[in-house]
């Protein structure tokens, strides 16, 4: 089990890493690049390592709209082809700017996903302030650190 909770963990390619802008600068010029990934990479992560078998979402609404995300993964035990009672963490979000409900399903799947470990690293990165175009996006954005890349 140890091995597919590493497996999990394991950084993503720096090309499979998206950024964002958070907090903006007074003159909108520079923003700080927030890294996040793609709901599809954390399925084939999961695919991958768990097999598309042994793993299962499911999603609840709150009575504020908030959408819950439960992500239910059934491991492997120390025994050959033997395998345990399914294991569930749950998290949340709300609707987001981009695509309201829909970005808000993913959002919950991001984050019950970084509670299995899944890109949880990528809270761990330095605030970088990168230069925004006109369009408030980010022109360059930043360079991973090694450690936040795939051995």
């Amino acid at each position: 089990m140890e091995k597919i909770l590493e497996a999990l963990k394991a950084p993503f390619e720096a090309s499979q890493i998206h950024w964002r802008v958070g907090a903006t600068s007074k003159d909108k010029k520079k923003g700080i690049a927030l890294a996040y990934i793609d709901a599809r990479d954390v399925m084939k992560r999961l695919d991958d390592v768990v097999g598309f078998q042994n793993w299962s979402d499911s999603y609840d609404e709150t009575r504020q709209g908030r959408i819950l995300c439960t992500l239910e993964l059934r491991l492997e035990t120390s025994e050959k082809n033997k395998w345990q009672d399914w294991v569930s963490k749950t998290d949340g979000a709300g609707e987001t700017q981009v695509e309201g409900e829909k970005g808000a399903i993913s959002d919950a799947f991001k984050r019950a996903a970084v509670k299995w470990g899944i890109g949880r690293y990528l809270y761990y990165l330095p605030n970088q302030w990168c230069e925004l175009d006109n369009y408030k996006k980010i022109v360059k954005p930043p360079t991973l650190p090694k450690w936040a890349l795939p051995s």
